[in-house]
């Protein structure tokens, strides 16, 4: 079980906001490179020649390279050549159920025995990365800047969800009130490429003036059911500590 847990942190860790993306324009222009910033109906993207603003009106589809590399080879500039930020240092603390993020100013209440799992990565936007200690269930917190509606960031992310698993599919979606702001609670599957693995996620999207966070909860589907009414009491246990800035940075959705 430990082995599964482990493989299914890394994979999933490779699809979330620390991979490349290949974003398919309607000229069929091809980009590959990292989302870096969102401003309005345009996101910055940062590719081995530099950055480039792409409208979101003309993206058709986000992927990512791993899971189409003839495609990315092709038409695009490697994404390895792309310079890549050091980890920044988190300021963060478990105890017991409670957990703080200071450097994202928020707390989460985790079911007992939780970790704070280093098989997830760290970056300007994923401020937190958390498991069940057998590493079966897992978390992901995500701040970033955006001044589009609430609807639009929804709309993106989900894009950027439906590139990155196959046989995507949404679930659910709801209202939700989250640390006293009205949010959105989705729920959405879809399979790893590398290993098909059915995976299920809950995602609790916070929006705060032009600050969105994202908590994310998963595990393969198997297990869903029955996990997630403790992810629901996880991502409604979210508490801002303070004026949230994305981390002092943006980052991609």
């Amino acid at each position: 079980m430990k082995r599964i847990g482990s493989a299914l942190a890394m994979l999933l860790a490779a699809s979330l906001p620390a991979a490349a993306e290949e974003i398919a324009l309607k000229d069929g222009t091809k980009i590959v490179g990292h989302m870096n910033s969102l401003t309005g109906d345009k996101i910055e993207v940062v590719t081995a020649y530099g950055k480039m603003l792409v409208k979101r009106s003309d993206i058709v589809t986000i992927s990512f390279p791993e899971n189409n590399p003839s495609g990315a080879a092709t038409s695009a500039p490697d994404a390895a050549a792309v310079k890549k930020d050091p980890p920044p240092v988190i300021d963060e603390a478990l105890n017991g159920t409670q957990y703080v993020n200071r450097t994202g100013k928020f707390s989460l209440t985790l079911p007992t025995g939780w970790i704070i799992n280093p098989d997830l990565p760290h970056s300007k936007a994923a401020l937190a990365g958390l498991s069940s200690k057998d590493k079966m269930r897992f978390l992901m917190v995500v701040q970033e800047e955006y001044t589009g509606s609430l609807e639009s960031y929804k709309d993106l992310g989900q894009l950027q969800a439906r590139g990155s698993f196959g046989n995507y599919e949404e679930l659910s979606e709801s209202p939700v009130a989250i640390d006293g702001k009205a949010g959105l609670l989705i729920s959405y599957r879809g399979t790893l490429a590398k290993s098909n693995l059915p995976v299920q996620f809950l995602t609790a999207i916070i929006p705060s003036g032009t600050t969105f966070t994202r908590v994310t909860t998963w595990c393969v589907e198997p297990l869903f059911h029955e996990t997630q009414p403790t992810f629901e009491k996880i991502v409604t246990s979210y508490r801002s500590n303070g004026q949230i800035s994305a981390a002092a940075g943006s980052s991609k959705p």
